[in-house]
């Protein structure tokens, strides 16, 4: 392991331990002692919470609601563009706030682009932290030699059928 790597680890553990007991993170600008809006196990007169929200709280506090608001837009995708339609498409990236759907076939792709304008509102509705700004639907490609992202340009193997 890469000193650099051994050095965020510790950084989140110790991020995290702070955040359970109830202290506002090290290292931020903050001072030490409760933070306000922190998550808590406990409330101020020590009442237990709901673990939901303190897993909630802990979510906003380390920055993460983004990737589980995009991580749950993925696994629910079935969901929100129906079953019969999830057949014939699969995410492929989610970067940038663009979602990429590869369609298997080149009428669904020409359909759900149509439809993009919708697809796109309920995304944000349903799923506003995703960041999902732009929706591409892609259609199936032609074969192709290449097989990563290197490659030479010219003819290339012409005699490969002759």
């Amino acid at each position: 392991m890469a000193s650099g790597d051994a050095g965020f680890a510790t950084e989140m553990y110790l991020a995290a331990k702070a955040h359970w007991k109830g202290l506002a993170p090290r290292g931020r600008g903050r001072k030490r002692g409760r933070s306000e809006g922190a998550a808590t196990l406990v409330g101020g007169a020590r009442d237990p919470q709901m673990l939901g929200d303190v897993l909630a709280g802990t979510a906003r506090d380390f920055g993460w609601n983004a990737e589980l608001e995009q991580a749950r837009l993925i696994a629910e995708w079935v969901e929100l563009i129906g079953e019969v339609t999830a057949e014939h498409t699969e995410i492929r990236e989610l970067r940038d706030g663009m979602l990429i759907v590869q369609c298997d076939s080149t009428a669904w792709a020409t359909e759900l682009r149509r439809l993009r304008a919708q697809i796109l509102t309920r995304i944000m509705d349903e799923y506003p932290d995703a960041g999902v700004q732009e929706l591409r639907f892609l259609a199936p490609g032609v074969p192709s030699w290449r097989h990563g992202p290197r490659y030479v340009p010219g003819r290339g193997p012409r005699d490969t059928y002759g």
